[in-house]
């Protein structure tokens, strides 16, 4: 009996020791952290004294009646954005966003979230509100519509910088914060923006222009090419078409064609034939008759020449050793006339008889010498005399080619002559200047010369010498113009 109230003391003592241990046991949950007042505690991290513990992922002894036990939401809190700001510029928009908050892991973020925030958790999010919204308008007051368009990021970094400090001091971290949306109540980015709507829609529309265009051309083009395909064809038709009718027109006229080819071939060859004939009969005339003639009037022009000269040589020759055999014959008669002086005057002889002597050997030189000259004279006149008989010869061959020849040594005189009519020119008058002169000394230059038979007619009223027979001029169309005659010549123009 008394085993039994034994067992069951120890049984009620061991449940009562279990539930005082339950109501005294206190575990923190992941998201929350446990705040434990009524003593003194020294938390790691915290200064001395702060009169509460902290407990965050493990349980804890907590006295009941002698301390008290709290929790602290470490869950994640949002709130809204919905500020009313001004710009830079003084333009009023409205800012949309939202922040997404909790309070710190760490024991200070913990610590100063219980003391502001231990019995007012649900008053959290206006508080982040109101710190939030002061700076934004803070900041946006700062920008321009500009770069809050184009740089919204800028404006998250400058907000979450300048509500950084304050958010510490809550016990608070800040994990997002997105601005949603700006709106502008005065129309502002709307203006803003559509310039570049306006491009854009310029561009959209000058796109499809251009799309048009190029569909335009491509259709256009199509159908070219359809055209085209189809003129091809009708040609290659035609010209099919064209070659069966040749054909057909050929074979009709292959026998009289046949004929007039082998006609034309037999005119051909007899032609060629002719021609070959005509080319033999000229060379046979070059070889038979023209060719011997030039030889044989060569021939004889170079022995006529060849005999002029040789004979002009020897009367050349003679001529010289005619001369110097009436030199030496001349010194000889001077010498031994001089000698005979000489010994006659040693001899006593009388000057008469040396100076007699003398002159007698001076008579012997000088008939002598003019011996020597008439002599070569001769010998000339013979030269001159066979030159004569070789051009006659070679008239007689070829009268053409020495009248030419006699015009051509005698043309200085002829031209001479013919100028010598503006010798003794005083006055002349020209009606159309310069050119007048010119054509005058022309016409006067080729007077001498307008044909053969006026040439031989100025050859044989010239001399050997040049000048004219008889002291006139020569005469022009058997006219002799007298050499004194003046002819008044006045110039105009």
């Amino acid at each position: 009996m008394v085993v039994g109230v034994v067992a069951g003391a120890v049984v009620v003592a061991v449940l009562v020791l279990i539930g005082l241990f339950k109501m005294m046991w206190r575990v923190a949950e992941p998201n929350e952290a446990l705040i434990i007042s009524g003593s003194k505690h020294r938390t790691e991290g915290l200064e001395e004294g702060m009169g509460f513990r902290i407990v965050t992922g493990r349980g804890t002894l907590v006295l009941p009646g002698v301390q008290a036990v709290r929790k602290l939401s470490l869950d994640l809190n949002e709130t809204e954005l919905h500020v009313d700001c001004v710009t830079h510029q003084g333009i009023p928009l409205k800012v949309r966003g939202v922040v997404i908050f909790k309070v710190g892991d760490d024991f200070v973020s913990i610590a100063n979230a219980a003391r502001r925030f231990l019995d007012q958790q649900k008053l959290m999010s206006e508080r982040v509100h109101n710190v939030f919204a002061g700076h934004l308008r803070s900041i946006v007051g700062g920008l321009t519509v500009e770069d809050m368009i184009r740089d919204r990021e800028k404006l998250t970094g400058q907000t979450r910088a300048a509500c950084g400090t304050e958010m510490e001091k809550l016990g608070l971290i800040v994990d997002s914060l997105q601005i949603h949306e700006i709106e502008d109540p005065t129309g502002y980015i709307q203006n803003l923006a559509m310039p570049h709507a306006a491009a854009v829609q310029r561009d959209a529309r000058i796109a499809q222009a251009e799309a048009n265009r190029l569909a335009t051309e491509a259709e256009q083009q199509s159908f070219a090419r359809m055209a085209e395909a189809t003129r091809d064809s009708e040609i290659l038709q035609a010209g099919y078409q064209a070659e069966r009718d040749k054909a057909a027109a050929k074979a009709q006229q292959a026998g009289p064609l046949a004929a007039a080819a082998a006609r034309q071939e037999v005119v051909v060859q007899e032609t060629r034939v002719a021609e070959l004939e005509a080319h033999r009969r000229e060379q046979q005339l070059q070889a038979d008759v023209r060719k011997p003639a030039d030889a044989k009037a060569y021939e004889k022009r170079t022995l006529a020449e060849a005999e002029r000269d040789a004979r002009i040589s020897a009367a050349q020759a003679k001529a010289k050793e005619t001369e110097l055999a009436a030199a030496a014959e001349a010194t000889r008669v001077k010498a031994a006339a001089a000698a005979e002086a000489e010994a006659t005057k040693t001899r006593g002889a009388a000057t008469a008889d040396a100076t007699r002597a003398t002159g007698e050997a001076e008579a012997a030189a000088q008939q002598a010498k003019g011996l020597a000259e008439a002599e070569a004279t001769r010998a000339q006149g013979l030269a001159e005399a066979e030159a004569i008989k070789a051009r006659a010869a070679a008239l007689a061959e070829n009268q053409e080619a020495v009248v030419a020849q006699q015009l051509a040594e005698k043309w200085p005189e002829i031209v001479q002559a013919g100028a010598s009519a503006f010798g003794n020119v005083d006055n002349m008058v020209l009606l159309n200047g310069a050119d007048g002169m010119g054509e005058l000394f022309a016409k006067a230059l080729t007077m001498g010369g307008t044909g053969l038979g006026l040439a031989r007619k100025l050859l044989a009223t010239m001399g050997d010498d040049g000048q004219p027979v008889n002291g006139g001029s020569p005469s022009l169309n058997g006219v002799v113009a007298p050499a004194s005659q003046k002819v008044p010549v006045q110039q105009e123009g």
